[in-house]
This record gives structure tokens, C-alpha cells and sequence, in this order.
């Protein structure tokens, strides 16, 4: 599973949309990926013209299996919360939601049961001592 490196919560999935979600994730990343890997719809390509004309994209079958698994657990917290009042709010939870997410789940690979509680561990102590900072 791949690492999620942003979301934004837009009423249509415009050029437009793509186009500050493409902008977003380069002001956040710092300089442009080598490829890109969204689903097949169409304002991807025209918004990756606009903001990353060098950039190679795909948009083949099955490429993009790892992006939409990992929107999963995001969707099953989505559907339990349900009560979100506004866009606003969901975003705000979308952000804060995926980042987290990234810390917590290891990246896929042969790993041992060991392994995997090693790394849960140390999100852990990383997670405390963020939280103990900010207090």
C-alpha cells in the first residue's frame, strides 16, 4: 500500500479540482514526481498539462489498485462519522486522517508479525512525543 499524499474534498471533479489538488501536492512535496498514477478521469490529464507538463502520466487499468485501497479505511471512517456539517469540516478531518494513517500502517512487504509490532511501537513513541511537544 502506498503512502497517501493528499485529499481534497471537492463538489465536482473538475480540470479545476485536479488542478488545486495537482498545485497542493506540489507546494507540499517540493518538486514534481517522475510519474503520476490517478484514476481514468479525464480533468487529471488536462490539470497535469497546466501544472506538470513534464511529468509522464498513466492512467492504465490496475495501475491505480494501490491508491484506491488505501482511500479504504479512510471511506469505512467516513461512513461511521457521517455527521460531518460542512465541506470545511471534512476536509479538515480528511488531512489530519491520512497523515496520521501514514504513520501508523507500514508500507506492504514480506514482514514478519515482529516486525510489524516493531513498527507499530515506534509510531507509537513517535506519536507521544509529537502530542507531549505540542502540550
Amino acid at each position: 500500500m502506498g503512502y497517501v499524499l493528499d485529499e481534497i474534498v471537492r463538489s465536482r471533479r473538475n480540470t479545476k479540482a485536479a488542478r488545486r489538488l495537482l498545485a497542493r501536492l506540489l507546494k507540499k512535496q517540493g518538486l514534481a514526481p517522475k510519474r503520476m498514477i490517478p484514476d481514468k478521469l479525464r480533468s487529471y490529464g488536462a490539470a497535469k498539462r497546466q501544472v506538470m507538463p513534464d511529468v509522464e502520466h498513466r492512467a492504465y487499468k490496475g495501475l491505480n489498485n494501490r491508491a484506491e485501497n488505501s482511500h479504504v479505511p479512510l471511506r469505512k471512517r467516513e461512513r461511521t462519522m457521517q455527521g460531518f456539517r460542512s465541506p470545511g469540516s471534512l476536509q479538515r478531518f480528511v488531512s489530519i486522517f491520512s497523515a496520521f494513517r501514514n504513520l501508523f500502517v507500514p508500507v506492504r512487504s514480506k514482514r514478519s508479525a515482529f516486525q510489524i509490532h516493531l513498527h507499530r511501537l515506534n509510531a507509537m513513541a513517535e506519536w507521544t512525543a509529537v502530542t507531549r511537544a505540542l502540550a
